[in-house]
């Protein structure tokens, strides 16, 4: 009976349930309802799925005690699986290739057809440095106000790029707050979108854009990467390897590379992330206060961003005398396609024949580039 008894006590203390009632086991339950409910919104609202769902699962599997999945390696053992394959987030393997895959499924037509929309995904940008200030004033570090400000670029590699340059101490929160405001953008920019316009400038018809030569296709990613990289040596790997994939796509003779790199490969690299990016919020150093901090200055980032692309939209539509819908400046974050999609839904709901979507697609790949282009400045300045 004793040794039945000790084989059962031995059981329940070697099991993850005994962990729930150590002083700290609440966060865990806390941190497994916050993965659950994002579960729900992937599955149920269908926000974002593809990214949602490795993301709250990775964050479940962490968060499950004893699990010892972000593990790291030890003297007598193996590190856990995911700890592993973090490591292509943390060495800047993963972010670089995702760049590569969205190259060759980004269309720069609408941009190369209106330069002007550069600007839109320039203002769009005005949220990374605000909240950089703003983290610089409550006391944070330089390097981690660069890598929180860069939250509000709505670019989850470029955040996890940025971040492992130079505070990786911080990649758990900044990833898990890029990603998670990426995924809920059809929730967040709507609301800020109708505040700052009227029903007429949200119903404002665009003129059809014009159409552009494959032969400039092919000269704007080549010409882009030699331009920005000599002005900014430290995007090479973003900028590089997204106009590479971009190049892949339009010179028309490397279609099975264009095809690997936008399906198979992307869709390998981004369950790696999604589910690592997730795995990183384990409770124990992710509910804190500092974390709050720069969840709060992460979305105060986005908003911003947000807010400056659709208020730069209405100068450029009084500018041009009523052509121009403010809505596609809220598409100058660089969340590729997520932000001109809901330009696009935000303005049929005023005009049911308003297609905004290619307009919108302008700021949205120059805020990919705006995004690539504020990161280097920060790597510039404090790597």
């Amino acid at each position: 009976m004793d040794f039945l008894i000790n084989s059962v006590s031995g059981f329940l203390n070697d099991s993850g349930f005994i962990q729930f009632f150590e002083p700290e086991g609440y966060k865990f339950l806390i941190m497994i309802i916050v993965s659950l409910f994002f579960m729900y919104l992937a599955i149920v609202k269908k926000y974002e799925p593809l990214l949602l769902l490795p993301i709250a699962f990775g964050m479940l599997l962490a968060n499950l005690p004893l699990a010892g999945l972000m593990n790291p390696p030890t003297e007598t053992e193996n590190g856990g699986l995911l700890w592993y394959i973090f490591q292509g987030d943390e060495l800047g393997i993963f972010p670089p290739l995702i760049f590569l895959g969205v190259g060759v499924m980004t269309d720069f037509g609408p941009l190369i057809a209106n330069p002007k929309s550069l600007l839109l995904g320039a203002a769009a940008q005005f949220g990374i440095f605000t909240a950089f200030l703003g983290a610089l004033l409550i006391g944070f570090t330089p390097k981690e106000a660069a890598s929180i400000g860069i939250i509000g670029g709505a670019d989850g590699p470029t955040a996890i790029y940025t971040t492992t340059k130079l505070a990786p101490h911080i990649l758990s929160t900044i990833a898990v707050a890029a990603y998670s405001y990426m995924a809920l953008i059809p929730i967040i920019q709507p609301p800020i979108m109708r505040a700052l316009t009227t029903k007429k400038e949200r119903a404002i018809k665009m003129e059809q854009l014009r159409s552009v030569s494959k032969t400039e296709k092919i000269i704007f990613p080549i010409a882009v990467t030699i331009l920005v990289i000599l002005i900014l040596p430290s995007t090479a790997s973003l900028i590089g390897m997204l106009m590479l994939g971009n190049l892949f796509k339009e010179c028309g003779v490397t279609e099975k590379l264009a095809q690997h790199a936008s399906e198979a490969m992307m869709y390998i690299i981004s369950i790696f992330i999604g589910i690592t990016v997730g795995a990183t919020a384990k409770a124990d150093t992710f509910l804190t206060a500092k974390t709050l901090g720069i969840l709060a200055l992460g979305l105060f980032a986005f908003i911003i961003s947000t807010a400056a692309g659709v208020i730069f939209g209405k100068i450029m539509c009084k500018l041009s005398k009523g052509k121009i819908n403010p809505l596609i400046g809220a598409a100058g974050v660089s969340a590729v396609p997520m932000a001109a999609r809901v330009a696009q839904n935000v303005g049929k709901e005023e005009n049911p024949n308003n297609y905004l979507l290619m307009h919108a697609m302008g700021p949205n790949v120059a805020g990919v580039i705006g995004s690539a282009v504020a990161s280097g400045i920060f790597l510039s300045m404090f790597k």
